[in-house]
């Protein structure tokens, strides 16, 4: 009883310690307040319109006739286009988007009018600059959209010329229609599809750079004895004591992400909050876990930094956000499995935007549980771990990694 009642008290020591470190250096208020709410403010108010509108754009029209003319107008009205002037030739276009001017033009053919109206199919050409992938994607469908549609209306204006009943020209303009239907993000809105996934992986970033220089600066400084001191040489204590007040400082922070996006900026929520919010719970418990083993592998503070800053820019493209997981490399598609924003990820997919049962996604909660005891693996030897960890083991690395880091 006299042990159980201890070891709270312990535990609010070394709590106590760490509140007053994060208090007095201001790198931590930095990175685990500033910092966050510095992104959320610039990712959600730079992409707040969802998809990039009035992208510059030129019309080279070579024919001037009353079609072509239209047809430049009906460019005009489409919201992500913005037709900023319009050239003489395709050389004059061109060195234009060479010189990040515009980002893509169109060329309507000498006697587009002409050859429209008579059925020989005039061809007209885009040209759209992919080393902008987003613009130049958003382009290119515009494109297409208005002059399928402006065809569409001058074979019917044909037609009707010919004395046909509007009722059986449209079977002839399109014979099949297409009903679509996006699920998930239905309004193909950009900001929801990156924001979602890209704020987590800021925030993962984040999370073990400062997990890791808040344990690793304890080996750097030589603290790392009063710490365990404190903590009755109970490495469970001491980690526990260490990690809550950041944990809890991430969650909020966490939380004030997801609220931001659920809340304010309504984005899609099918099974509601709590989901999401056990989600980014487990994720920042699994990121702590490994940045306790990121401290356990590297010989000293600067190389764990290093891990850890690796591990969070490569999670961003392993993630399958931006590119799917199952068409990577079997290698790579494994290697995605011991990521937790990967996990994560789909979490937000099942729940927030596909709205299935919570059955389905069971595996991936369990895969973030199992990365915020891996520090179990590092810290204890199997003969430790039978009720408790005690310090003599951890002492002997503290020590060690304290004699390399002094070198």
């Amino acid at each position: 009883m006299g042990k159980f009642v201890t070891g709270p008290k312990i535990l609010w020591k070394v709590i106590v310690r760490e509140l007053h470190q994060l208090v007095s250096r201001p790198i931590y208020l930095f990175s685990i307040v500033i910092a966050p709410l510095l992104s959320y403010a610039f990712f959600l108010s730079l992409m707040d319109n969802g998809l990039p509108e009035e992208l510059p754009t030129a019309v080279v029209d070579l024919d001037h006739s009353a079609t072509s003319r239209n047809l430049t107008r009906q460019f005009t009205t489409v919201s992500s286009l913005s037709i900023t002037t319009e050239y003489t030739s395709f050389t004059e276009a061109r060195k234009a988007m060479q010189k990040s001017e515009i980002f893509g033009f169109v060329i309507i053919p000498p006697s587009f009018e002409a050859d429209l109206y008579a059925n020989r199919r005039p061809e007209i050409s885009y040209y759209t600059n992919s080393a902008y992938f987003i613009p130049s994607a958003l382009e290119f469908r515009s494109f297409k959209t208005t002059t399928t549609l402006a065809a569409a209306a001058a074979v019917q204006q044909t037609l009707l010329a010919r004395g046909e009943y509007e009722r059986d020209i449209m079977p002839q303009i399109q014979p099949i229609t297409v009903d679509m239907h996006p699920l998930g993000n239905p309004w193909t809105n950009y900001s929801i599809y990156l924001n979602n996934t890209f704020l987590p992986g800021i925030l993962e970033v984040i999370i073990l750079l400062t997990t890791i220089f808040s344990i690793g600066s304890e080996i750097k400084h030589s603290t790392s004895r009063e710490w365990l001191r404190i903590a009755d040489d109970n490495i469970l204590l001491a980690i526990t004591g260490k990690l809550l007040p950041q944990t809890i400082l991430f969650f909020i922070m966490g939380a004030l992400c997801q609220s931001l996006l659920y809340g304010y900026f309504q984005f899609p929520l099918q099974n509601g909050i709590w989901p999401m919010l056990a989600a980014m719970l487990l994720f920042v418990m699994a990121l702590q876990g490994l940045s306790i083993f990121f401290i356990c592998i590297a010989p000293s503070l600067r190389i764990a930094l290093s891990i850890g800053g690796l591990f969070g820019v490569v999670s961003f493209s392993l993630t399958g956000f931006s590119f799917p997981a199952e068409a990577m490399y079997p290698a790579f598609h494994l290697l995605t499995d011991i990521l937790p924003l990967r996990h994560y990820f789909i979490i937000y997919a099942d729940q927030a935007l596909n709205g299935v049962p919570f059955y389905y996604s069971r595996m991936h909660w369990r895969c973030l549980y199992i990365f915020f005891w891996l520090y179990l693996s590092c810290l204890c030897s199997n003969e430790h771990c039978a009720s408790k960890c005690t310090s003599p083991d951890f002492t002997t690395i503290l020590q060690w990694k304290t004699d390399f880091s002094n070198r």
